[in-house]
């Protein structure tokens, strides 16, 4: 295998690094802290650069605005609407909330409003591609690196990172299907769809996969020495 191949080689579940937290969801070390912010503000920009490609939002988005089309409410609300649903379904997988559970709601969406002006908004239908295809690989990084702080995924991210473990599907595909549904159930409810919001729904499983197996290799769990 060649060098860039064994970088590149997708993880199978998610890894252990030496930034990934202990048992409690809530207590982390600086290191954890940092990772996870970073993590958090990644995921956001990667989202605003979707948004600014203007060819097309996330499937979450696309659900939450056919959502609020369907129940007359605000997209702020259906979001939170959404968020609630996703959390429920934690219950049976036995996921627990955590700091990145309660972060990703506030750091996330900082990010976007911060890093949307920044972000350019092109007219060449390719160069709006290569945004969106950008926005994808910085989200797949962005949740590699908060997911493996351990201390509680976001919504939608336990609910992936759950039915890998009940179910032993590989993670790309589990986070591939879930971004599927979301993206049909969106559409059939009104929700808006563009060329980015299905390029989304079809890359981002395996740039998060590959992007855990990166990671996995850049920092690696230390293993104490009886």
């Amino acid at each position: 295998m060649s060098v860039i191949g064994k970088w590149l080689r997708p993880a199978l579940s998610v890894p252990k690094t030496s930034w990934s937290a202990g048992e409690s969801n809530w207590k982390v070390s600086p290191k954890t802290l940092v990772v996870l912010i970073i993590g958090l503000w990644l995921f956001g920009a990667g989202e605003a650069a979707i948004i600014a490609a203007g060819i097309g939002q996330s499937p979450w988005t696309v659900l939450a605005f056919g959502i609020s089309k369907t129940l007359g409410i605000t997209i702020g609300e259906a979001t939170f609407v959404v968020s609630v649903v996703v959390l429920l379904l934690w219950i049976p997988l036995r996921r627990r909330p955590g700091l990145g559970t309660a972060l990703n709601i506030l750091v996330v969406a900082i990010a976007i409003e911060v890093m949307i002006p920044i972000f350019p908004n092109p007219t060449n239908y390719a160069l709006q591609i290569i945004e969106v295809i950008f926005g994808v690989l910085l989200v797949g990084l962005a949740s590699a690196l908060y997911i493996t702080c351990n201390v509680g995924p976001g919504p939608r991210d336990g609910l992936m990172t759950g039915l890998n473990e009940r179910t032993g599907i590989r993670i790309g595909r589990v986070r591939t299907s879930i971004e599927l549904v979301a993206l049909i159930i969106g559409w059939l409810l009104g929700g808006i769809v563009g060329l980015g919001t299905l390029l989304f729904a079809l890359l981002i499983g395996q740039s998060v996969a590959l992007a855990f197996g990166l990671v996995e290799r850049i920092s690696p769990e230390v293993k104490l020495q009886d």
